[in-house]
């Protein structure tokens, strides 16, 4: 059984490694996450990311996001800063269309996550409640 990883972002399926891609990841990066696309088409988007800082409360206007903690803790919110809670390999944080959601603190690294998003999530598809807390040029690159 062939242990390949390779893959084109507009293949529509296949077999993927979530523990090799994660590994792949380099220590640091630029940017507050860096994403590869496992999948990508106008009804779907997966991707696998890590999250390097915290990132500041934002919203996505084309899709809904879906994620699977795969390694790390952190803390999130959706909607209000009050509702600050931690997450942990093995949980799902559903975020709405248009719901405001942060993920303020690493609490260990790395913190990857399988995502998956309703339709496609394109990579500048990111609004900051503050303008000044970052850019999409800051958010996110691809790997």
């Amino acid at each position: 059984m062939s242990t390949d990883n390779a893959f084109t972002p507009s293949q529509q399926g296949g077999r993927f490694d979530l523990n090799a891609i994660a590994a792949a990841f380099p220590d640091a990066a630029n940017t507050m996450l860096l994403d590869t696309y496992l999948t990508d088409s106008a009804s779907r988007s997966i991707r696998v990311f890590r999250v390097y800082r915290g990132v500041p409360a934002h919203y996505h206007t084309q899709c809904d996001e879906i994620l699977q903690v795969l390694s790390g803790e952190g803390t999130f919110w959706i909607d209000d800063p009050v509702t600050e809670a931690a997450f942990e390999p093995g949980q799902l944080l559903v975020f709405p269309r248009r719901a405001v959601h942060a993920l303020p603190r690493i609490l260990r690294a790395p913190v990857v996550f399988l995502a998956i998003d309703t339709p496609r999530r394109a990579q500048d598809d990111i609004t900051f409640v503050n303008p000044e807390d970052g850019t999409t040029a800051e958010f996110i690159a691809k790997i």
